[in-house]
């Protein structure tokens, strides 16, 4: 049994079965804004390449490290919020006194969109710990990475606003862990 595409094609099988746990997972008002994207082959090497690049680029640490995982992975899992509105509830969680004050402020365009709802940000929160206790139960090592969603949402191959990527790995001993 060649135990490489026996891996790629149970992370596929998984990476499927975590979109469906983010999908499903509960949302505020029952308003969904949560977005899913599976990576695999080829766009994962020029993932890890563009996680590298970037890394050099900004002077930021760690991207060079993540980039080592996500090429040795056999699937990514992108999961992030598009165009969100606001909540209405004017709760002040995002640091502004109202929705109104939030919506009005002017975006950022740094390696995310913000200002964002933090409800909605919440959201994408349980998303993410709903997909990754599916890749657990089904015993697929992984990992949430911020520096999977920057580099994605700069490469274009997402148009999200806020991203994290799940890296996932299927072999005798976490990639993830002796980092």
């Amino acid at each position: 049994m060649d135990i490489s595409k026996f891996a790629d094609e149970c992370a596929d099988q998984v990476a499927k079965l975590m979109a469906v746990s983010a999908i499903t997972a509960p949302k505020t008002k029952g308003e969904n804004f949560v977005e899913v994207c599976i990576l695999q082959g080829s766009e994962l090497i020029q993932l890890a390449e563009s996680m590298d690049a970037y890394g050099k680029r900004t002077s930021k640490k760690n991207f060079d490290r993540d980039a080592g995982n996500v090429r040795r992975s056999n699937a990514v899992v992108l999961i992030g919020l598009k165009d969100a509105s606001f909540s209405g509830l004017d709760c002040g969680a995002c640091g502004f006194d109202t929705c109104a004050e939030m919506t009005s402020a002017q975006k950022s365009r740094s390696e995310f969109v913000g200002p964002i709802c933090a409800l909605r940000i919440l959201d994408m929160g349980i998303a993410l710990g709903s997909a990754v206790k599916t890749a657990s139960l089904m015993n697929v090592d992984n990992r949430i990475m911020y520096r999977i969603g920057a580099v994605a949402r700069e490469m274009g191959l997402v148009d999200w606003d806020f991203i994290m990527g799940i890296p996932l790995s299927i072999t005798g001993k976490s990639i993830y862990f002796d980092r």
